[in-house]
């Protein structure tokens, strides 16, 4: 397993990577940190699952999903990875976008043997994670420095498959696209979060949107962001 494999990058949006590698239709699939369920409904909407559980540790975060009522095939709960509430054996496919490296590192290795726990025999888990390198990280680091994190949420993944809990199938390495119209878009999706509180003085804001804003044209900044998706089944005889 590679944390970064620069000469393997394809450019692609994580949809584009989850309709390549993985099969969601008519499955079960549960999701592992939703967020604002903006990919929920594209996985809904878009690729005929049979049902998705999205799960967000975010109270507040939870609360608006909550709110959401033209999602007829979608269940929220609240709670973390490391406790998950479905049974042995339930669950077609887990992802987790860019959520394993927001768990605390010393239940790492739990929020996997539990994905591994209610997967069924043979079942898939889509890991996806930022890689830390490029552009847009070098202005996320600025107030948000993920090294560390991601480094432990990536040997969390490779004691899991040591243990023969998951078993590697296939590691995916994506440049996505992201876009923003201005400084005021970026603040609003990446500092204005209800999940973390960034504890940004007047001087680093400001340090933020020198850096962001270096990459500003006449259509907004846009960056490449490297991604690693870490494909995983549970082996067919789990024990």
């Amino acid at each position: 397993m590679q944390i970064n494999a620069p000469e393997k990058y394809q450019t692609a949006t994580e949809l584009e990577i989850i309709q390549q590698y993985l099969p969601v239709k008519d499955k079960l699939i549960l999701e592992l940190g939703c967020g604002r369920a903006w990919m929920t409904r594209q996985l809904a909407e878009q690729f005929g699952p049979c049902q998705i559980i999205a799960t967000e540790v975010d109270i507040i975060q939870h609360e608006k999903n909550l709110l959401i009522d033209d999602l007829p095939n979608v269940t929220f709960l609240a709670g973390g990875a490391e406790d998950i509430k479905q049974e042995d054996n339930s669950v077609d496919v887990v992802i987790m976008l860019k959520s394993l490296h927001h768990v605390p590192v010393s239940l790492m290795d739990q929020a996997l043997s539990e994905v591994a726990r209610v997967l069924k025999p043979g079942g898939l888990a889509y890991i996806s994670e930022p890689v830390y390198a490029g552009d847009f990280n070098d202005i996320m680091r600025l107030f948000n420095d993920e090294k560390v994190v991601r480094e432990e949420a990536f040997a969390a993944l490779q004691r899991s498959v040591a243990k023969g809990e998951l078993a590697l199938q296939q590691q995916i390495f994506f440049n996505a696209p992201g876009s923003y119209r201005d400084f005021d878009h970026f603040d609003e999706r990446m500092l204005q979060v209800t999940h973390t509180d960034h504890q940004i003085d007047d001087t680093l804001y400001q340090q933020i949107r020198e850096a962001f804003n270096r990459h500003m044209g006449e259509n907004g900044a846009h960056f490449l962001k490297p991604s690693r998706v870490d494909l995983l089944q549970k082996p067919s005889q789990h024990n």
